[in-house]
């Protein structure tokens, strides 16, 4: 996992949403972009959310918030 998106999903567990938004607000990549979708779900903002499942490729999430953040780690750590 890239070093940067690993950040990005320690202060989102530490309950820094703003920092977790920042590190990945920068990057280009699909990985980001999952992320980033999964941060704008966090705040209820599904439309944003769709945008960020759209540049990564994926499908919006249905499942539980700690379900989809269990599913982005696995999936990043097998990179």
């Amino acid at each position: 996992m890239a070093h940067h998106l690993s950040e990005a999903l320690d202060a989102l567990q530490a309950g820094q949403w703003e920092r977790a938004h920042s590190i990945v607000q920068s990057d280009a990549s699909a990985d980001a972009a999952w992320i980033h979708a999964h941060l704008h779900r966090i705040e209820g903002d599904e439309g944003n959310a769709a945008y960020w499942y759209r540049r990564a490729g994926r499908p919006a999430a249905r499942g539980s918030l700690d379900e989809e953040r269990q599913a982005i780690v696995h999936s990043l750590t097998q990179h």
